[in-house]
């Protein structure tokens, strides 16, 4: 199977030295390196910066997508999008690969990897991962190489802060995978792999385990895994300096039997998070120990406005750095469901369902400024943008449609 091609593509004078070094050292520190995006400040406890903000308002965006049964799509499609007009500008195809259902940037913004999710790359029962290069000019993506992904039909993507890691969950294979990249930023293959074992009460969607998404702690010291056929959020000890990955004490949270977890997030602060449960369209709250990366339930809340008896799966959650609020996406009651969180005890309040302008929300991404939603309407084949109230979380559209062919996947890359 072809998976990629190119986008059509010294006492004073010892004073005087303390200076000098003073001097050097602080500009040292206070010097980005060179090609470097310019990286938001943290607190250590504090939930680490998705994508930096650009001092100008500029940023390029990704959209991942998915190309078979059916899709129009090619591969990952390319935006220019200027944070102070809100004016959207397509750049087009970005590069031509296979089911890239889900992408992630370096933190030097130079390079994006993609998982591809099918189930028989270089034989079966295994998907791939796939390295680019990023010209921030065009927004054109350039092939570097692939990867086995070690388990059949990866869905989630991440780099570690550091740039040396790609994480990648596989859905299907239901395992979860470490890649070290290499200074060229390719790929080099796994230095952990970790297949999960057992099953849920749901015997059409937990059948065996299906690893759905993996995401690291602010200090890189843990990985959290939401395993949506075991009802398990996992937690593993990620070691950086090898790339490897060791249960954690203990090595998982149950959520509810049936429940279906997807997706996770942290609050500003790192000390509650949240994960969406697909199967149960609800999400879960917990309280985190960040320093032993250890998580107790405190309330799980319903997705869905009241008396709705539909059909619905959960997809998306995020809670942008800026606001308090967490928003995610109910695909079948096509909207964004929207909650007030509550800064002492984690906990949530329903604020409203804003339709999502389309069928399938299958993904949403905040701009790094926390002004703008994109909902990523998979079935409509569009994006449609909302404008954030930072004051009350309400979500107005913009007006803003954009057509991508099954966009499963939203991610920003600063200018800067």
């Amino acid at each position: 199977m072809r998976f990629h091609s190119g986008m059509k593509n010294s006492r004073h004078s010892l004073s005087a030295l303390n200076l000098l070094v003073a001097v050097v050292v602080l500009t040292t520190l206070l010097t980005p390196l060179a090609g470097a995006a310019p990286q938001a400040v943290y607190s250590p406890g504090a939930a680490a910066p998705a994508t930096p903000v650009s001092q100008q308002g500029k940023y390029l965006f990704y959209v991942g997508t998915y190309t078979e049964e059916g899709s129009k799509s090619k591969g990952i499609y390319a935006y220019r999008f200027d944070s102070n007009t809100a004016e959207i500008t397509p750049l087009g195809l970005a590069a031509e690969t296979t089911n890239p259902s889900f992408v992630a940037v370096h933190p030097s913004g130079r390079f994006l990897y993609a998982v591809n999710e099918v189930g028989n790359y270089k034989g079966p029962n295994s998907g791939g991962v796939s390295a680019f290069s990023i010209d921030k000019t065009t927004g054109k993506l350039t092939f570097l190489n692939e990867v086995a992904s070690r388990g059949a039909d990866p869905c989630y993507i991440t780099v570690e802060k550091n740039g040396k890691y790609v994480l990648v969950a596989n859905y299907t294979g239901g395992s979860v995978a470490v890649f070290p990249v290499l200074p060229d930023g390719k790929l080099g293959e796994a230095t952990a792999f970790v297949q999960h074992t057992g099953h849920g009460p749901n015997a059409k969607r937990q059948e065996g385990p299906h690893a759905h998404s993996i995401d690291l702690s602010p200090d890189n010291r843990f990985a959290m895994v939401d395993d949506l056929g075991l009802d398990e959020l996992l937690v593993y000890k990620f070691d950086v300096a090898k790339g490897t990955l060791t249960p954690n004490e203990p090595p998982f949270t149950k959520l509810d039997p049936g429940a279906g977890p997807r997706h996770f997030a942290l609050y500003p602060s790192a000390k509650f998070a949240y994960v969406v449960n697909e199967l149960q369209s609800t999400v879960t709250v917990f309280t985190n120990d960040a320093e032993a990366g250890a998580l107790h339930s405190l309330q799980t809340i319903s997705t869905l406005p009241k008396g709705f008896t539909g059909e619905n799966d959960d997809a998306e959650i995020l809670v942008p750095r800026s606001i308090k609020f967490l928003y995610a996406s109910n695909r079948g009651h096509d909207s964004i469901a929207v909650f007030a969180i509550d800064p002492d005890k984690g906990t949530l309040t329903p604020v409203e369902d804003i339709p999502t302008q389309g069928k399938t929300p299958r993904s949403f991404e905040v701009t790094p400024t926390g002004t703008f939603l994109f909902a990523a309407n998979q079935k409509s084949d569009n994006i449609v943008v909302f404008k954030i109230d930072p004051k009350t979380g309400h979500l107005t559209p913009t007006g803003q449609v954009l057509d991508v062919p099954s966009p499963v996947c939203i991610k920003f890359l600063a200018m800067e």
